[in-house]
This record gives structure tokens, sequence and C-alpha cells, in this order.
């Protein structure tokens, strides 16, 4: 079998995965979140563990209520605050260790986190206020008290302005020939991101490079002060504007790296390097 030649799938589950998995950087494995699916779930899930809570502190209290034998209190509590000890008391096929054993399940399923607007919109407005109330009842009504206690959802940080620009407009450039056989047709290119990524980082240096030694040998070429302050103005805006326009770079950091270039190029010009 000749092996440039490309296996043609039937259109529908078999040629769309086919797409998919042809795609070695797995920018075209998109797929439906299903958000509230998503939240039903979490929902279910921390109502769950709230449940599960309740039943852990019912032992708790157990161990820690008055008995008859002394000796058999001691060793309760003792097992509270040693895990060894606590294991010897339960046995693994007991209610406590299966109780554990199902709240560490839930837990692996219950990684997310939530948002302070749901929470305010869980009470019904701010839950310091005594008048709001609770959506969910029983041990589940307290489950957002506790602003400490909880998590905040997050989503992975976009690529940075130049990378989209690149992707966009000049993803031809980074063509990625080897597709595995891909069958995506003559309207669809793969680029490949491990291209672009290497291509950004060496732009990005260069840039960086030539804002700093350009700006350095023009400005000792400038023999009029008033010159050398217009170029320093206008080297730092552009140092400014390409930070905040090329990368995603919070407000802070745009004004410290700023801050930080600026200082460079004041101190060559003041410094009597110049001349």
């Amino acid at each position: 079998m000749n092996s440039n030649s490309r296996q043609v799938y039937v259109d529908g589950f078999p040629s769309l995965s086919d797409f998919i998995a042809s795609d070695r950087d797995g920018t075209s494995a998109i797929f439906k979140r299903f958000n509230r699916l998503a939240a039903r779930n979490l929902l279910v899930l921390q109502s769950e563990l709230a449940e599960l809570e309740a039943k852990l502190d019912r032992y708790d209290h157990e161990d820690q209520a008055d008995r008859q034998d002394k000796a058999d209190r001691l060793n309760a509590l003792q097992s509270l605050r040693n895990w060894e000890d606590y294991k010897a008391r339960n046995d693994k096929n007991s209610d406590r260790m299966k109780l554990l054993e199902q709240i560490r399940t839930t837990l692996k399923e219950y990684n997310r986190k939530i948002l302070k607007a749901f929470r305010i919109y869980f009470f019904h407005g701010r839950p310091e206020e005594s008048k709001d109330w609770p959506m969910l009842g029983g041990h589940s009504s307290s489950l957002y008290e506790d602003p400490d206690d909880l998590l905040v959802l997050h989503t992975t940080e976009p690529p940075d302005r130049l990378t989209v620009f690149v992707q966009d407009y000049l993803g031809f450039f980074f063509r990625d020939e080897n597709t595995h056989g891909a069958s995506a047709g003559p309207l669809v290119g793969y680029a490949s991101g491990k291209k672009i990524s290497i291509f950004i980082s060496y732009l990005s240096a260069i840039l960086a490079a030539l804002l700093l030694v350009g700006a350095i040998i023009i400005l000792y070429r400038t023999k009029s002060n008033d010159v050398k302050l217009g170029l320093l103005a206008l080297f730092t805006t552009l140092f400014a504007a390409s930070v905040g326009l090329l990368t995603n770079a919070k407000q802070a950091e745009v004004f410290g790296a700023t801050a930080a270039y600026a200082a460079v190029l004041v101190v060559f010009v003041s410094g009597g390097l110049g001349s």
C-alpha cells in the first residue's frame, strides 16, 4: 500500500473523529462543555459531601460522649488523634471506615471551585445579613457561609495578543506537513503550535533587544538634549505600547516594566555615558 495515500473515512463520526485526532497540537479538539449539567453535578456532589460530613461529625460526637468505661472513652479519644489507633479501633468493613472511603471518593470528584456571585445568588443577597435565607435546606444551607472555605472557578489563561495575531493571519507560514494522513480537505490547513510558540519567543526577544539597544544607540548619537528628552519619551511610549498590546500583562506589570525601562534610559542620558 502506498504510504502517501490517505484513508478516507465515512462522513459523520468516523471522519470527524479522524479530523480531530489528526491535529497534533490538539487545537481542533473542540467539544461542548455542558455547563448546566456540570453545575447540576457539582450541586449534587456538594450536597452529598455535606451529608457525609454531618454523619462523620455524629461519629466524632459519639466518641467524645461520656462512657461508663473510662478506659474505653480514653481509647476512643486517642483514636481521634492517631490514624493508626483509629484504624485499629474500627474494622475496615465498619461503617466509619466505609464512610471515610466514600468521602475520599466523592472529594476526588468534587474538584471544582465556586464564585462569589454564585454565593450571593445562593443566599438571595449578602449572606452576612440576617434577613437573607439560603436556597437549599438541611445541612446544605451552610455550604456557602464561610467565604474562606470556598473555591473559585477559573479557566485557562488565553494566549497573548501577538500569538493570536500570528495564528489568525500568519498561520500559513507555519504549516504542519506531518498530519498523519488527515483528510481535512482543501479548505482546512494545519498550523504547528510548537513552531508558532518558538517564533513568538524569538520575536519577543528580538523586539525587546531592539527597543533597549536601539534606543541606547540612537540616544548616544544624538547631541541635542532637547531631542534626547523627546526620544526618551518616544521610546518609553513605544515600550509601554508593545508590552500592553502584545502581551497579557496586567496594568501593574505594564507600569512596572515601563518604569524599569525608562529608568535605564534616564540613567544612560543623565549619567554622562553618552559623552
